[in-house]
């Protein structure tokens, strides 16, 4: 029998540093709520503004995969494996952290802010080999069709990760209609509402909610608004 939880957007935790406005889908920094600390695999699903200029200096992580989209601006980062890189919307980076990586990240630009996901996930392995990885798609192949970003598989368009986890983005026109297919048993997926309105399951949700589903092995998405966009996170539901 499927299941599902509704995370609305107004009910997420919320932070702002001045330089940082951050939403949070799940318990974070000093978010916490114990009825929301992952779905899954999926440990942070952040909504950040970066004033230009700003940033997070140089801090540390491990045994975590780390995936940011941009959705507005240019977002530039630095490592302690050598690696630097600016990331603008339509590309995708991950950090493998393993066991374990320094970086930073600031809004590569002065003058206008930068939008971003960041999203954790739980490796399948720990202490693998700090990896960075950036690409960057053509978000035309994503016009009323979902797009592959993310996956555990080295060969395809999107970027790799150490999970059994596949990400999927899509822009549609009003009214259209798309059914997914789970990618693995026993995965659920978090989908996430980046902009417009969606039915999933005859569900409806607004810009920024979300909704995990699981026990299912398909989904029924309609976008109910022009230029609807959203973000679907397939992931093992058992943590390892």
């Amino acid at each position: 029998m499927e299941n599902k939880v509704i995370h609305k957007s107004e009910n997420r935790g919320q932070a702002d540093h001045g330089w940082l406005k951050a939403k949070h889908s799940f318990s974070f920094a000093s978010y916490y709520n114990p009825s929301q600390m992952h779905f899954g695999v999926l440990r942070v699903l952040n909504d950040d503004e970066i004033a230009p200029g700003k940033g997070f200096g140089t801090h540390p992580h491990d045994n975590m995969e780390i995936i940011t989209i941009p959705l507005e601006g240019a977002l530039e980062h630095k490592d302690n494996m050598g690696n630097h890189g600016v990331i603008k919307y339509g590309d995708v980076q991950v950090m493998s952290a393993g066991s374990g990586v320094m970086h930073s990240e600031f809004n590569a630009s002065k003058t206008e802010r930068v939008k971003l996901f960041q999203i954790w996930l739980y490796p399948d392995k720990e202490n693998v080999k700090p990896r960075y990885d950036q690409v960057s798609l053509n978000v035309s192949d994503r016009k009323n069709k979902l797009q592959t970003i993310v996956s555990p598989d080295t060969e395809n368009n999107g970027i790799w990760i150490h999970q059994q986890a596949w990400f999927s983005m899509g822009s549609f026109d009003k009214d259209k209609e798309v059914n997914y297919k789970i990618r693995k048993q026993g995965n659920g997926v978090y989908a996430m509402v980046v902009k417009g309105e969606f039915s999933i399951n005859n569900d409806t949700l607004k810009e920024r909610d979300a909704i995990g589903i699981w026990n299912t092995d398909k989904l029924q998405i309609v976008s109910k608004t022009e230029g609807a966009e959203i973000l679907l996170m397939d992931i093992p539901m058992q943590l390892n």
